[in-house]
């Protein structure tokens, strides 16, 4: 099958460090690849990988120092999308909204993956709108606040089996990873640290427009509780994988609905347990008192600490390997890919409509 992926610009594919959706783009292109598939990746000139790479800008966003405007750069990449789409049996946007207007324009097989939380009062009038593009989830939570938009089907992540290290033994830390902002709840993590005496080690990236929250909330809390909080700032590769697999745990103290939270299978596949808040995606990944536990609170987390003596490592080793492969994801993208081209309807009804009004 000749594939199309096309992921957004702000970091590489996949990225250096924190980058969750431009990393999923990276396993899923890799797995198309080493399946057999012709697949030609739209991406940042820096991203790295086995299928044909067309450079859409010189340097992920994010990380060009001269870079003022995202926006452009996404625009032109729909350009070079479209200028021949005939030699793509389908096109997989990873990219949010911008494609919409070309992809009703054009009649070429296509699907896109949300990747962020679909908020129901900015998105209804535009996916009503755009009824007739197919939509992918990354989660069954995912699509409660819009039901009845063009959903394919849920494909929850998955990442290549080997890329991260089994280990048997507990760590004697918590561990904190993602973006430091309110809704991941990174001071309810530094909360059970404190009622449980476990020292927790924070592997996080700051935006800019989160820096304020940092300044004001968080780094008093590290001040005050410094013996016992370690902030190690952004981290990836190899780092993130022994900072994962040597903790105790994965804190998980999210305060939104998160659509996937690719972290927590990442500490899966190292054999760390995980404690998640009951939001979102959580109930999807996380089966209580197997890989995990799920809780609603501070206290409940507190009190349920004993019971991680219960869960053993090569269990949610064993859950990883299930459920979360990139093999799994890219089979279950497949199986979309080829229902879609069945269907025939890669032309919008509205536009059809409109062209037949103005013969």
């Amino acid at each position: 099958m000749r594939i199309a992926q096309v992921a957004p610009l702000f970091e590489s594919v996949p990225p250096a460090l924190y980058g969750g959706s431009e990393r999923v783009v990276s396993w899923l292109t890799e797995e198309l690849v080493r399946l057999g598939h012709d697949v030609t990746l739209f991406a940042s000139g820096d991203s790295k990988t086995r299928a044909t790479l067309v450079p859409v800008c010189e340097q992920a966003l994010w990380r060009d120092k001269a870079s003022r405007e995202t926006l452009p750069h996404h625009i032109r990449m729909m350009e070079l999308v479209f200028r021949d789409p005939s030699r793509f049996d389908i096109i997989h946007f990873h990219c949010d909204y911008v494609h919409f207007p070309m992809v009703r324009r054009y009649p070429n097989a296509t699907v896109t993956t949300l990747h962020g939380y679909v908020h129901a009062h900015d998105l209804r009038g535009l996916l009503e709108e755009y009824e007739d593009v197919p939509l992918v989830s990354i989660s069954n939570n995912q699509q409660t606040t819009l039901p009845h938009a063009n959903w394919q089907g849920t494909v929850h992540h998955g990442l290549p089996e080997t890329l991260h290290t089994f280990r048997s033994e507990p760590g004697e830390y918590f561990a904190f990873l993602g973006r430091i902002s309110p809704e991941k709840g990174l001071e309810r993590a530094i909360e059970i640290a404190c009622r449980t005496g476990y020292k927790l080690k924070i592997g996080a990236k700051i935006y800019d427009e989160d820096r304020n929250y940092f300044e004001r909330i968080i780094h008093p809390l590290l001040e005050q509780h410094k013996s016992l909080v370690e902030f190690i700032g952004e981290i990836g590769g190899a780092a993130k994988d022994e900072f994962l697999g040597r903790a105790k745990a994965l804190l998980f103290p999210i305060d939104w609905p998160e659509p996937f939270g690719l972290v927590m299978i990442e500490a899966m596949a190292c054999g760390t347990p995980v404690i998640a808040w009951r939001r979102g995606s959580v109930p999807e990944v996380i089966q209580d008192g197997v890989n995990g536990l799920i809780v609603n609170s501070v206290e409940e987390a507190t009190r349920r600490m004993p019971e991680l003596e219960n869960i053993r490592r090569i269990d949610c080793r064993k859950q990883f390997i299930a459920h979360f492969r990139s093999e799994r994801m890219a089979t279950d993208y497949l199986k979309i890919y080829k229902k879609i081209i069945a269907s025939g309807k890669h032309t919008s009804p509205k536009l059809t409509d409109l062209e037949e009004v103005r013969s």
